[in-house]
């Protein structure tokens, strides 16, 4: 696949309040972070950019930075990550925009999301919905104009996007939902609770 032209943003700043207030993206599923999977998972794509604490190390050649204020949320997340992105990659025309806490990502199926937006002038983005039919946001790939656009509409709207929801992020944006059907988990998947790591951990163990 040819991987010119997008790029990848990472939020990694979540609390884990459910697990005791770690950095989630840094507990281990499998005996790897959930971070150093997601990362692995978009190994091809240029550049990454990765929003979170120093408390979370990163391989070389992926940028960091942090949303402002620190813990403004997701959307405050997503405005500095793309700005980064941009910023070092001023051609680029899609944006992966992934959680931290996604440890079953495979690099199939973010290949999945940008051949499909890639496949179509006629959506803004896409995402894989679960079985219930809830959009994952955070999990898909958006047109970088789409995006910034949005952005700045909340922050005409609010004077700030920190504290905005994912949800006013991307209600007006032409998204394309998208099932998933390739083999194993689903990669959407992610880890609020002791729970659902120990699924993970399942999960991981049966496809090793």
């Amino acid at each position: 696949m040819d991987t010119r032209g997008c790029g990848v943003v990472v939020l990694a700043g979540g609390r884990g309040s459910r697990l005791g207030g770690v950095v989630k993206p840094g507990l281990a599923v499998g005996g790897r972070t959930m971070l150093s999977r997601v990362l692995d998972a978009t190994a091809g794509w240029s550049p990454r950019v990765v929003v979170g604490p120093d408390a979370v190390p990163l391989p070389e050649g992926v940028f960091r930075t942090v949303e402002s204020p620190p813990g403004g949320g997701p959307v405050a997340g997503a405005a500095a990550g793309l700005s980064t992105l941009v910023e070092a990659a001023p051609e680029a025309g899609l944006v992966v925009l992934l959680a931290g806490d996604l440890p079953l990502l495979g690099a199939d199926a973010v290949a999945a999301l940008i051949t499909a937006v890639r496949g179509t002038s006629d959506v803004d983005g896409a995402c894989f919905v679960d079985p219930d039919g809830r959009r994952q946001l955070l999990c898909g790939v958006w047109r970088v104009a789409a995006l910034a656009g949005s952005l700045a509409g909340i922050e005409a709207d609010r004077g700030d996007v920190a504290g905005a929801s994912m949800r006013a992020l991307f209600a007006g944006l032409r998204v394309l939902e998208m099932s998933w059907d390739g083999a194993g988990a689903p990669p959407w998947f992610d880890c609020d609770t002791e729970e659902d790591l120990r699924r993970a951990e399942t999960w991981v163990s049966r496809e090793s």
